[in-house]
């Protein structure tokens, strides 16, 4: 667990500031209720190609389809972002990925599952997230002037759906089968766009005060890469992360997925991922109030306790090990995610923050899909368990790495830093304003 001890001398509680507006509003539930049904996919991917004869190999692939379309994409969707209308691109997306999870939902209800459909089905939703992702990071600090605050209300309401949804998902493929689920998981993208369609953004303005204008496709894919390179901390992280996917993440998804379901059944899996959930839970609400003045080394603390994650599965402690396990690597993982999110969005000028945002995505998960097609050779080759184990080892020295690199644990929040800090992230203006001029909370580019 992650305390004021992470960072000791700087630490300190949040001071109240209101987040809660019509707008806010809106996109928390878009994005709680699409986190509701991204978390029962694992459980009906697993249950689904297990009863119909596929094994651990077939899941990771399944999974691994959708990420590497997602990672080879998601750098043009940030420059998409920052040229066009976030908003109804994200909308698109949504309705897209409605349409690939109701065929999906067809497939399992009529029996007629195909391995390579499915991962057809996974490459089209994960190039459909490739649009949708970037515009989350620079939607964020258009809608809240307290970015940290938002992120990690966010980061509760995820993980609220986090910790219901593969509970409800054992629950549906027991009493129904995964079809159901599927078919659920496309509603939850229906209103995810219903939400964003009600949506009103503020427009991006650059930091000298003007709204930014389009260049070239390429020139701006070019800049974006010229200002993520620009920051160490950022392309450090980055680099190291990718360890993690490879080595930890990438494999632990299917495997504790398989291995657990194979071992007690989907009911006991969906309660694994609900521990995951109510840990996550609990870090995003720690990350609401503590306010480390070095969040990346706070959070880089927090990871260790990730290494539980994979360690316990492999260790084979039994299910209320594995369910303690997953509620500590959770909340340590949450109040990480907070820590960086934050840390990428206010750092980072807000009209290139898309962009950014795509890069680090992309590269943060370039290796996942690497992880889980390896996962069931892996697994085949050392035995399940062992690789698991091996995650946590590899968790350790990722979390280890971090701190190591003076980059990453010496960066000072942003706005904790004097006043020539570089960078300046300008604020939103107040409502008021933007309601005197009638056009001000209009989302132009």
């Amino acid at each position: 667990m992650v305390d004021h001890g992470v960072d000791g001398e700087n630490a300190e509680v949040a001071p109240r500031r209101g987040i809660w507006t019509r707008d806010f509003g809106l996109f928390f539930t878009a994005r709680g209720v699409a986190k509701l049904g991204d978390s029962m996919l694992p459980v009906a991917l697993a249950a689904g190609l297990l009863q119909h004869g596929y094994g651990a190999g077939a899941v990771g692939l399944a999974m691994a389809s959708s990420v590497a379309c997602f990672a080879g994409l998601v750098i043009f969707g940030g420059v998409l972002a920052d040229r066009f209308n976030t908003r109804l691109l994200m909308t698109g997306a949504d309705l897209a990925r409605l349409v690939t999870q109701s065929l999906a939902a067809v497939m399992f209800f009529t029996g007629h599952v195909v391995l390579w459909q499915i991962c057809v089905i996974g490459a089209i939703n994960g190039s459909a997230a490739a649009i949708f992702q970037p515009g989350v990071a620079g939607t964020v600090p258009r809608l809240a002037s307290d970015v940290q605050a938002a992120n990690g209300a966010i980061r509760v309401a995820e993980s609220g759906a986090q910790l219901a949804g593969p509970a409800v998902a054992g629950v549906l493929v027991a009493l129904a089968s995964p079809g159901l689920v599927f078919a659920a998981h496309a509603g939850t993208y229906g209103l995810s766009a219903l939400c964003l369609l009600l949506l009103h953004l503020p427009p991006v303005v650059h930091v000298t005060g003007k709204t930014r204008t389009r260049g070239a496709f390429r020139s701006e894919l070019v800049e974006g890469w010229r200002e993520f390179r620009s920051r160490r901390w950022l392309w450090g992280v980055i680099s190291i992360w990718c360890v993690l996917m490879i080595g930890a993440w990438g494999p632990a998804v299917p495997l504790v997925a398989v291995h657990v379901t194979q071992e007690y059944g989907s009911g006991v899996y969906g309660l694994v991922n609900s521990a995951l959930g109510a840990g996550t839970v609990i870090g995003g609400v720690l990350a609401l109030r503590v306010r480390p003045r070095r969040m990346l080394r706070a959070g880089a603390l927090a990871l260790f306790g990730f290494a539980l994650f994979p360690a316990t599965a492999g260790a084979g402690l039994g299910v209320p090990w594995m369910m303690a396990g997953c509620a500590v690597a959770g909340a340590c993982m949450s109040f990480w995610g907070v820590m960086w999110a934050t840390s990428v969005q206010t750092q980072v000028p807000r009209e290139v923050l898309n962009r950014i945002h795509a890069y680090e995505v992309a590269g943060s998960i370039a290796m996942q899909p690497v992880g889980q097609a390896l996962a069931g050779p892996a697994a085949a080759t050392f035995g399940t368990q062992q690789v698991l184990l091996a995650g946590g080892v590899v968790t350790l020295m990722v979390a280890t790495t971090m701190i190591s690199v003076p980059a990453i644990r010496s960066l000072v929040r942003a706005d904790a830093q004097p006043p020539h800090a570089p960078f300046p992230v300008p604020m939103p203006e107040p409502r008021q304003e933007q309601r005197q001029r009638g056009h001000g909370r209009a989302e132009t580019h």
